[in-house]
């Protein structure tokens, strides 16, 4: 992983988070633990099948690739 992408990328979020609770906009994320804990886990299991080198290609079955 790029270091320098991943302190860009947790600086916009910054940025952006404080302009939404500036303007009293809620976030479009999960504003508690439990929820950003799905995200983490959604990410770590796609992680995971593409690691393991499983899956299905969708498009393809259904003929539209």
């Amino acid at each position: 992983m790029d270091t320098a992408l991943a302190v860009l990328a947790l600086t916009t979020g910054l940025i952006a988070g404080g302009i939404f609770r500036f303007f009293h906009v809620p976030i479009p994320a999960p504003p508690t633990l439990p929820g950003l804990l799905g995200i983490v886990g959604l990410f770590l299991g796609y992680r995971l099948v593409e690691y393991l080198g499983v899956g299905v290609d969708v498009l393809a079955l259904l003929g539209l690739s």
